[in-house]
């Protein structure tokens, strides 16, 4: 059978993605797909030669931020150069829409400040989920987006920063914004749970609202209310919500948070494993990393940001309120996880401060140590959050490397990088994930230390995310499916980017394919925007 290939891929070690064992193919691709896995005498318009490289499909990252950056970035070339090919988006409870009102807006401009590029102009002439990601299509991208819709969006645009618990009728407009979402292709829901105003949503508006979920097929992903001391609680609620709705749920970068809980994750894999005995169907994504990252106000109880970011900002000036945070955090009372306790002053780094730059790359011990306020460092702490009008962005060391490794042996388990697209003009400290994770785990976690085989690790950035998310003919090599392909060398990949100097591109990768185009060529980005907002109807 004679065929015209757009690529072909001759002599690479193919690793499909299922878990199975190399096998020497060459790939045929035309139109985008994959057309066939074989033998393949025919020539092609392009040929990549493999030998000695692995051929995969393109990582999957199941628990992205880029939506908050595509339009600055559309290159997306942190992440192009990991031989990510698709991110999900929309995680922890934060998406761009539903915006029903200027006051909605307003909110939630406000609320995700230290998540935008702070020089661009977005220009934020969409409402709904699916206007958003037209807008992001028309522009072009380099990779594929398969958007979640954020929960906390939903529930401010219908309550704002109300803590108070939703009407009926409230949760009724709530489930009509979620449909409207899934409708416009939104694979699922996510929750950002230590974050207002989700954060203020109880278990049985949840329950109600992710119900809408069932009649889609799709998932509920979450940013649980405790990864520390309450963290079984926390996972038991998840559980239940898919349970209850019968939906597939994904507990999002999981771990056990703060020393004194460190071995926790060894139960929460097990409970894991029982709920899915029984019908649950509750996976985990993991990244390779002992630090976490968040916005600086995930420091303060969540109470505090009632109202949004500039009622917080007044109560930071009240001397009463300060005097009731301090006792919470230094108690460690606070109803979510309390970072600071859990991680200390010196454990909490600035990663991104776009109003004041000097503060990048610092701990919070150090800023209060340079302001000679660390002898009260609470008083100094909530005087500095007002200079910086508590916009910046954090990198948390709280976990432990014994965790993380166990987290990703286990078969439940996608790795994802729980980060967003950024580049170095861009500046900052921002967490080496958005740079490394993937490179990472087959450089250090494989090829270094053997944690996982390389095909166990192709697994969990490619098939087990694609099914879990039910994205269609991605995921696999295998002829019919899209032909987003990366091909790397796997005695050299390698991450670069630290926390010291996050701004590194990985090694290693010699061809990225997306969609049957080549994105990365010999290493280099070729400027193509092949990718695509993927749609779950």
């Amino acid at each position: 059978m004679s065929e015209d290939f757009d690529i072909l891929v001759r002599n690479g070690n193919v690793i499909d993605g299922t878990g199975n064992l190399w096998f020497k193919k060459d790939i045929g691709i035309a139109d985008g797909r994959i057309r066939r896995v074989g033998s393949i005498p025919e020539s092609g318009r392009k040929t990549i030669d493999a030998k000695g490289m692995v051929v995969s499909p393109g990582f999957i990252d199941l628990h992205n931020h880029s939506d908050f950056s595509i339009l600055a970035y559309p290159n997306a070339e942190c992440y192009i150069t990991q031989g990510v090919t698709t991110v999900v988006v929309g995680n922890c409870g934060h998406s761009l829409a539903p915006i029903r009102n200027p006051d909605n807006l307003a909110l939630l401009r406000n609320y995700l400040a230290p998540l935008l590029v702070s020089d661009f102009d977005y220009g934020w002439n969409w409402k709904t989920l699916g206007e958003y990601y037209e807008k992001i299509q028309q522009q072009g991208i380099s990779l594929n987006m398969a958007p979640l819709a954020g929960q906390g969006a939903i529930r401010l645009a219908v309550k704002g920063f109300d803590s108070n618990e939703a009407s009926r009728e409230e949760i009724g407009e709530m489930k009509k914004l979620l449909e409207e979402s899934l409708e416009d292709g939104a694979f699922g829901m996510s929750t950002g749970l230590i974050y207002p105003p989700g954060s203020y949503s109880s278990t049985e508006e949840l329950i109600e609202l992710a119900s809408v979920l069932t009649k889609y097929g799709a998932i509920y992903a979450t940013h649980m209310r405790h990864e520390g001391d309450r963290l079984a609680e926390s996972l038991e609620e998840a559980i239940r919500i898919g349970e209850e709705n019968n939906i597939a749920v994904e507990i999002a970068h999981h771990k056990a948070a703060g020393k004194a809980n460190w071995g926790k994750v060894n139960a929460s894999l097990r409970a894991m494993e029982r709920a899915r005995s029984r019908g649950v169907e509750v996976n985990c994504d993991v990244y390779p990393y002992t630090a976490g990252s968040s916005l600086i106000n995930a420091t303060l109880p969540t109470w505090v940001l009632e109202g949004g970011a500039a009622k917080m900002l007044e109560r930071l000036k009240d001397e009463e309120v300060r005097q009731q945070i301090k006792k919470e955090i230094a108690e460690d009372t606070m109803k979510y996880q309390n970072m600071i306790a859990g991680s200390g002053w010196d454990g909490i780094v600035i990663s991104e401060c776009p109003s004041k730059r000097e503060y990048e790359g610092k701990s919070l011990q150090t800023i209060l140590r340079e302001k000679n306020r660390f002898d009260e460092p609470y008083e100094g702490f909530f005087d500095w959050l007002l200079e910086i009008e508590a916009s910046a962005t954090m990198v948390v060391f709280q976990m432990d490397e014994d965790d993380v490794k166990t987290v990703m042996r286990s078969p439940l388990s996608s790795i994802a990088s729980d980060s967003w697209g950024t580049a170095p003009a861009a500046g900052g400290k921002p967490h080496p994930r958005a740079y490394g994770t993937f490179p990472r785990v087959l450089g250090k976690y494989v090829r270094e230390e053997k944690v996982l085989t390389l095909e166990e690790a192709i697994r969990k950035m490619t098939s087990l995310p694609g099914g879990k998310l039910g994205l269609e003919s991605r995921g696999i090599i295998r002829e019919g499916f899209w032909a987003d392909i990366v091909v790397f060398d796997p005695d050299k990949i390698k991450d670069k980017a630290t926390y010291a100097d996050p701004h590194q591109y990985a090694e290693g990768i010699g061809y990225v394919i997306v969609n049957g185009q080549v994105v990365v060529e010999n290493g280099r980005l070729t400027g193509m925007r092949p990718g695509k907002v993927l749609s779950r109807c």
